[in-house]
C-alpha cells in the first residue's frame, strides 16, 4: 500500500506538472493573440492613412480639372475675339492658339507627373511598412517553430532509443531469415507442404492484423479513460494504477503483434518468390480475340479448356500435295495459359497479378504483348480495364495494405515509344519529338535503366495513371494499313518504378514494372505498306526479329555469352527486364480469322520459341539499413 500511495502521488505530481505546462502554453497563446490584435490595429491605422492620402490625391485631381475647365473657357473667349478680327490678325491668332495649346499640355503633363510621383511614393512607403510587419511576424513564427522543433527532437531521441532496441531484435530475425534461405532447395522439393504453410501464415497474418486493430482500439479507450481520471475525481483515481497497467500490457501486445506482422510479411515474400520461380521466369500466355458474326473464322480448338487451359490446336491453311490432294494440317501448341475469345480483361489480369506483386516485392518485371496488327494488343494493355490500369490499381491497394507492416511506397511512371528506331517521350510535347534526343543509359550495379530527357510523373493516385494513359494514347504514332484502320506504328513501353521502404526493418526494395505494347507484326506483302508505311513496317519487323534473337540467346544459357541487346532500341531499352535479373511474361495475341491464319501460325511459332526458353533466377533489388556492431 505504501508503494501504491507513493506511485499515486508521483502520478498526481506529474499531472500537476503537465497542467502547469498547459497554463504556460495558454499564457503564451494569449500573448500571441495580443500581438496579433496590436498588428491588426496598426494595419487599420495604415489603412486610415492611405485613405487620407487618397482623399488628398482626389482633391488635387479636382483642382487640376478646375484649371483645365478655366483654360477651356479662356480659349473660347480668345476664339471669339479672334473671329471678330480674323481679317487683320489671322496669323497672330494661329500662333497664339498654338502657344496656348502647348502651355496647357505642358501644365497637364507636369501636374500628372507630380501626381503620379506622389502616389508612387506613398504606395512604396506603405509597402515597406507592410513588409516590415510581415518580417517581424515571420521572425516570431520562426522562433516559435524552433521551440517546437526542439520539443520534437526530444521526442525523436526517445524514439531512437526504442528503435535501437528494435534493431537488436531485427538482427536476430535476420539470422533466422538467413537460415531459411539455406533451406530453399529443400523447400522446392516440398512445394505442396510450403503452399499449405503459406495459406496458414496468411490466415495468421489476417488474424494478427485484426488483433492489432483491436489492440489499437483498446489503447484509445484506455487513453480516454486516463484523461477522465486526470480530471480530479477521487473515486476514479483509486483505479488509476490498474488501468495504467492494462494500458502498458495492451501497448506491449500491440508492439509484439506488429513485430510478428513484419516477420510473417518477410516469410511471405520468400515463399511467394519460390512459387514464382518454380513457374518459370519466362512465361508465355496466348489470347484469341473475339470475332464478329460477319467474319470467316478459322478452326481453333481448346482440348483442355475444362482443366488447365494450356493447349490450343489450329487447323492450318489448305495445302495441295503432288498428287493434287488438298489437306489441312492441325498444329498443336502448349503455353502456360490459353485464353479463348470470351475471356475478359479481368480474368486475364487474374493470371498475371502475381507478377505485379513481384514488382512490388523488388523485382524487375516485363509484360509485353506480341502479335499481328488488329489482334487486340492495345485493348489488352491500355484500354480502360486493361492490364496497365488494373496493375496500378492493384499496386495502390497492396501498398496501402502493407503500411500496417511498416512498408511505404513511392511510385513514378514514364511512357515512351520506339518509332523507327527513335525514342519519343509520350508524356512530352509531340511537336518536340524530332528536337529532343533521348539516350538509353544502364546502371550495371543496380541493374536499372534510365532514359535521358524523359518526363517522369509521380503517381499518387489511380486518376494520375488514367491521365497519363490518355495523354500517351493521343501522342502515339498510328496509321491505317490494309490490316487495320488504326494501327499502332510504334512500340510503347509504360515504365513504373516502385521504391519501398520498411520503417521497422530498415529494408528497401526497388522494383520496375515494364508493360509493353508492341507494334503489329505483319509481312510487307500483306500489310500493303508503301513509302513511309513501308519504312515503318521494316523497322517494326527488324526490332521484333531482334527481340526473338535476344530471347534465343538467353535460352542458350551460356555463361558470359553474347546477348545482342544493342541490335535494336527496343531490346536495349528492355535489357534488364529480359535477362536473368527479371521475370518476363509474353502475351501472344492472335486473330481467329481464316484470312489471317498464316500470320497467326507465325506468331504462335515465335511464342513457342519463347516458351521453350529458360533463364536464370531473378534477383531482388533490396538494401538493408546498416547497423552498428
Amino acid at each position: 500500500m505504501a508503494d501504491t500511495t507513493v506511485e499515486r502521488k508521483s502520478l498526481e505530481e506529474t499531472v500537476r506538472h503537465y497542467k502547469m505546462k498547459l497554463l504556460q502554453l495558454e499564457s503564451k497563446n494569449s500573448a500571441l493573440e495580443a500581438k496579433k490584435t496590436a498588428l491588426e490595429s496598426q494595419n487599420v491605422t495604415y489603412d486610415s492613412k492611405i485613405a487620407s492620402q487618397q482623399a488628398e490625391l482626389d482633391a488635387a485631381r479636382q483642382r487640376a480639372n478646375t484649371m483645365m475647365t478655366t483654360a477651356d473657357d479662356d480659349r473660347r473667349s480668345h476664339r471669339i475675339e479672334l473671329d471678330d478680327a480674323i481679317h487683320n490678325h489671322r496669323r497672330e491668332l494661329d500662333q497664339l492658339r498654338r502657344d496656348m495649346t502647348e502651355e496647357i499640355d505642358r501644365l497637364k503633363k507636369t501636374h500628372q507627373r507630380n501626381t503620379d510621383d506622389e502616389f508612387e511614393r506613398l504606395d512604396k512607403a506603405h509597402r515597406e511598412e507592410i513588409r516590415e510587419l510581415e518580417r517581424r511576424n515571420v521572425l516570431h513564427l520562426e522562433e516559435e517553430e524552433r521551440r517546437r522543433v526542439q520539443d520534437l527532437h526530444e521526442v525523436k531521441k526517445q524514439i531512437t532509443l526504442e528503435q535501437q532496441n528494435l534493431d537488436l531484435a531485427v538482427g536476430n530475425k535476420d539470422r533466422e531469415i538467413q537460415s531459411m534461405r539455406e533451406q530453399i532447395e529443400q523447400v522446392k522439393a516440398e512445394l505442396d507442404q510450403e503452399q499449405t504453410s503459406k495459406a496458414n501464415l496468411q490466415k495468421s497474418l489476417n488474424n494478427s492484423s485484426s488483433s492489432v486493430v483491436n489492440l489499437e482500439g483498446t489503447v484509445r479507450s484506455l487513453r480516454d479513460r486516463i484523461q477522465f481520471l486526470e480530471s480530479g475525481s477521487q473515486a476514479q483515481s483509486d483505479r488509476f494504477e490498474l488501468m495504467e497497467k492494462q494500458l502498458q500490457d495492451a501497448l506491449e501486445q500491440a508492439q509484439e503483434s506488429k513485430s510478428k506482422l513484419t516477420k510473417e510479411e518477410t516469410l511471405r515474400r520468400i515463399l511467394f518468390n519460390q512459387v514464382q520461380e518454380l513457374k518459370g521466369n519466362i512465361r508465355v500466355m496466348c489470347r484469341v480475340r473475339p470475332t464478329n458474326p460477319s467474319e470467316e473464322v478459322a478452326k481453333i480448338l481448346y482440348p483442355d479448356i475444362d482443366e488447365e487451359s494450356k493447349e490450343l490446336e489450329l487447323q492450318g491453311p489448305e495445302e495441295k500435295s503432288s498428287l493434287g490432294t488438298i489437306t489441312r494440317k492441325t498444329n498443336a501448341f502448349t503455353f502456360d495459359r490459353t485464353f479463348g475469345p470470351s475471356t475478359t480483361n479481368e480474368e486475364v489480369f487474374g493470371e498475371i497479378s502475381q507478377l505485379v506483386q513481384s514488382a512490388l516485392d523488388g523485382y524487375n518485371v516485363c509484360i509485353f504483348c506480341y502479335g499481328q496488327t488488329g489482334a487486340g494488343k492495345t485493348h489488352t494493355m491500355s484500354s480502360a480495364d486493361g492490364m496497365i490500369p488494373r496493375a496500378t490499381h492493384m499496386i495502390y491497394e497492396k501498398a496501402t495494405d502493407l503500411q500496417d507492416k511498416g512498408w511505404t511506397y513511392s511510385m513514378e511512371g514514364s511512357f515512351v515509344e520506339v518509332y523507327n528506331e527513335e525514342i519519343h517521350d509520350l508524356l512530352g510535347n509531340p511537336r518536340e519529338f524530332d528536337k529532343v534526343k533521348h539516350e538509353i543509359r544502364h546502371d550495371e550495379k543496380k541493374k536499372q535503366t534510365n532514359v535521358t530527357n524523359l518526363k517522369s510523373v509521380e503517381l499518387d493516385s489511380p486518376d494520375a495513371v488514367e491521365s497519363i494513359l490518355k495523354r500517351a494514347d493521343a501522342n502515339r504514332s498510328v496509321a491505317a494499313t490494309k490490316s487495320n484502320e488504326r494501327s499502332s506504328r510504334s512500340h510503347s513501353v509504360f515504365i513504373l518504378k516502385l521504391i519501398g521502404r520498411n520503417s521497422t526493418t530498415g529494408e528497401t526494395s526497388e522494383g520496375t514494372l515494364n508493360l509493353v505494347d508492341l507494334a503489329g507484326s505483319e509481312r510487307l506483302k500483306q500489310s500493303g505498306a508503301e513509302g513511309d508505311r513501308m519504312k515503318e513496317t521494316q523497322n517494326i519487323n527488324k526490332s521484333l526479329s531482334c527481340l526473338g534473337d535476344v530471347i534465343g540467346a538467353l535460352g542458350q544459357g551460356k555463361e558470359g555469352g553474347h546477348i545482342p541487346y544493342r541490335n535494336s532500341k527496343l531490346t536495349y531499352l528492355l535489357q534488364y527486364s529480359l535477362g536473368g535479373n527479371s521475370k518476363t511474361l509474353m502475351f501472344v495475341m492472335i486473330s481467329p480469322l481464316e484470312a489471317h491464319i498464316k500470320e497467326t501460325l507465325t506468331s504462335l511459332k515465335f511464342a513457342t520459341k519463347v516458351h521453350n526458353t529458360h533463364i536464370g533466377t531473378a534477383k531482388k533489388t533490396t538494401r538493408v539499413k546498416e547497423r552498428d556492431t
